[in-house]
């Protein structure tokens, strides 16, 4: 009797400590107490991942580049080698080349109007929701991908790959160690998401980490 006392004790300290210690808000999540919450969309398919934004919750004074899709209402974000990214021909030599003996990167934006569900048929959508502060973070790494002459100016555009999108310069290292996948892993890690992105270069690694990420606290 003594010993099954003195367990009952320690089950309910066990479930006080529960109570009154719950699990912790991550630090970039948004909760029901934030005044403004940001859906950030991470879609990626078997081999390319991209960062996928509202349009509305953008500011052409910070990323002037978005002045080119004034009618869109989302925007996509991804980046890759400045020659087998834009050059759908490319083949496995290109491929090569890019993981190899890359000459640089681009950045490539594509606007539209239609949900993000109905636009990535077919692909994973994670939709994670951002604090204000993780949001700012997000941005800023977005940003500072692109090669500008001038801080306020807007990159110079190059045809994309779709109807409404354009290539722009962009200022990171594109190798076989550092793809589109760990451009968004980047992104999502400087957010202060638990995303390690030394360990993302396939977008089955990058799948695997926001799992792990619980995104909807």
């Amino acid at each position: 009797m003594h010993r099954r006392a003195s367990r009952m004790a320690g089950l309910t300290i066990v479930f006080m400590l529960g109570v009154a210690y719950p699990q912790a808000i991550p630090q970039w999540a948004c909760t029901n107490k934030e005044a403004l919450c940001h859906s950030v969309f991470i879609v990626y398919d078997s081999w390319h991942a991209a960062i996928v934004l509202p349009r509305n919750e953008l500011s052409d004074k910070i990323i002037p580049e978005l002045a080119d899709f004034p009618s869109a209402s989302f925007i996509e974000f991804s980046w890759g080698d400045k020659d087998y990214f834009p050059d759908p021909r490319a083949g496995a030599f290109g491929a090569i080349k890019a993981a190899l003996w890359s000459s640089g990167s681009v950045m490539h934006l594509v606007g539209f109007t239609d949900t993000v569900e109905n636009s990535y048929r077919g692909a994973t959508v994670t939709t994670l929701r951002l604090n204000e502060t993780a949001y700012g973070l997000l941005i800023d790494y977005i940003n500072d991908t692109f090669t500008r002459e001038k801080s306020l100016e807007r990159a110079p555009a190059a045809p994309g790959l779709f109807p409404n999108s354009h290539f722009y310069p962009a200022n990171r290292s594109f190798s076989l160690l550092r793809t589109c996948n760990t451009w968004v892993a980047e992104a999502l890690e400087q957010a202060t998401l638990p995303i390690s992105s030394a360990f993302v270069i396939t977008a089955g690694n990058l799948h695997r980490q926001l799992l792990a990420t619980k995104p909807n606290p």
